[in-house]
């Protein structure tokens, strides 16, 4: 089976969210924003995995939409919780980066699946 770079990537970062949701909630206290930064940055794996199933390329770009969005909602709740002193900026960057950087992968995903033509011709 083909190595997935965008699956492998968002799964890993799916960990590193969960983890990051353990860190606030017990150390921080924090649980509002941390479960927002939880759903959103754990549902970008998921979505992946669902483009990955999907019937035809209409679904599996529509899924891959969704977790592109999922990104960068995750990014938002990332700089926000900088900004608010839950995180430091060595915390955050980290993080941040990894989101961007699957923000980058799946735009370069779209455009290259949207180009190709149709199977069916």
């Amino acid at each position: 089976m083909k190595e997935n770079i965008v699956q492998q990537k968002s799964y890993a970062f799916a960990v590193r969210i969960v983890r990051l949701y353990q860190h606030l909630a017990a150390e921080k206290k924090e649980y509002v924003l941390s479960k927002q930064v939880l759903r959103c940055g754990t549902s970008i794996g998921a979505n992946v995995e669902e483009a990955i199933g999907g019937q035809s390329r209409a679904d599996f770009l529509s899924k891959l939409s969704i977790a592109y969005k999922e990104a960068r909602e995750t990014a938002y709740w990332l700089r926000l919780l900088k900004d608010t002193d839950y995180l430091t900026a060595t915390q955050f960057e980290s993080i941040h980066a990894d989101a961007e950087e699957l923000c980058r992968i799946m735009t370069a995903i779209q455009k290259t699946t949207k180009k190709r033509p149709d199977d069916n011709s």
